[in-house]
């Protein structure tokens, strides 16, 4: 009798605990929706602002016209509807796309690094990619067959080039986390020594282009820079969260456990890592080096919403759209018209925050 009521017990606490589980979780979900909500007011409070100023009304109305095809015949002024078609739009999502899109590759990075104080350019990505701007702009070979697209491809080849370079010599030694970040720093201060040459034996018109692109800036991005680089993000986007257990599994017991339970680390890593360069370098290509969104990103969505990959993925890349659009609002608006590269203005909200993260690292952040 006694022995029944024990087992009684035991299955209800784990019946209640596993309510507990489900009631927290959902609450989780409903977080993600409202910001997901959140994010969309705020980028379309963004698109209105700016040196003319505009309404939401006019903003709705234009794009009501163009996703009907004609049918619906906006009454706003044209060279309005030009602005925020063609300068305000593709500028706000733009901003969502990379910033979301730089936050779910340090996700991917820190996952299966086990280090929160990881981001996808420690393996050297933004460093190759800033050297390979740097020969585009410097030398120009190939533009009159690649237009407008020369630097951003000649960059992302780099930062692939950089990133295959990492992946073979960590492999070479058993494909360790330590051996992936140790290699990849070194590449990235060689990819920089190559990009300080290149710019001391550059004009001055070329220097002042290549520390330009490097600084990372939104001005002037078209339509279709913006739609390759959202192509990548909602391909990598589901694949990466159909890893989130394997993720959680790597991120709470190592690699030890993670093996124990049937998961291949070697493969996860691997998979981990291209999906995490693929949708950096791509956005890297066309806004340049932006740093510190990858960091803070899933910070902050770590501290908000937990360490759970479930959740973790989709609110880290809507907490990092919504750092990156808010900090090319300032660099925007600022100083206006002067615009501040949006890569300076990160920097100056990452530097403390980084500090912050090595001072108070805890190991409850992966728990």
């Amino acid at each position: 009798m006694a022995d029944t009521t024990v087992l009684d017990l035991q299955a209800g606490g784990t019946a209640g605990a596993g309510a507990r589980y489900r009631r927290v979780f959902r609450i989780r979900v409903a977080l993600i929706v409202s910001a997901l909500v959140a994010l969309l007011l705020l980028a379309g409070g963004v698109a209105i602002m700016g040196i003319s100023e505009t309404s939401l009304g006019a903003l709705f109305s234009v794009l009501l016209e163009r996703a009907s095809v004609g049918l619906w015949v906006s009454n706003v002024d044209q060279a309005q509807a030009r602005v925020i078609i063609h300068l305000r739009l593709p500028r706000v999502v733009m901003a969502m796309v990379a910033g979301g899109s730089l936050s779910l590759a340090g996700v991917l990075m820190q996952a299966i690094t086990r280090n929160p104080l990881v981001s996808p350019y420690t393996i050297g990505v933004s460093s190759a990619a800033a050297f390979g701007a740097s020969i585009a702009i410097m030398f120009g070979v190939g533009i009159g067959a690649a237009g407008a697209y020369f630097v951003p491809l000649t960059a992302f080849a780099f930062a692939m080039g950089c990133a295959v370079l990492v992946f073979s010599l960590a492999w070479l030694r058993g494909m360790g986390a330590q051996t992936m970040i140790l290699t990849g720093i070194a590449l990235m201060y060689l990819f920089s020594a190559l990009t300080a040459s290149v710019q001391f034996i550059a004009t001055e018109e070329q220097l002042a282009r290549v520390v330009h692109w490097t600084f990372g800036s939104l001005n002037g991005v078209p339509w279709d820079a913006v739609g390759i680089s959202a192509l990548v993000l909602a391909v990598i986007l589901p694949i990466t969260y159909s890893q989130a257990w394997r993720l959680n599994v790597l991120t709470g017991g190592g690699d030890d456990v993670a093996e124990s339970l049937g998961i291949n680390v070697s493969a996860l890593r691997i998979s981990a890592v291209v999906m995490s360069v693929l949708v950096s370098a791509v956005c890297i290509s066309f806004v340049g080096v932006i740093g510190f969104v990858g960091l803070i990103g899933p910070h902050v969505a770590r501290l908000i919403i937990g360490a759970d990959h479930r959740v973790l993925i989709p609110f880290s890349v809507i907490s990092g759209a919504a750092l990156l659009l808010v900090a090319d609002t300032v660099g925007r608006l600022a100083l206006s018209p002067i615009i501040i590269p949006v890569g300076i203005v990160v920097a100056f909200v990452g530097v403390p925050v980084f500090l912050h993260l090595v001072l108070s690292r805890r190991s409850e952040y992966f728990s």
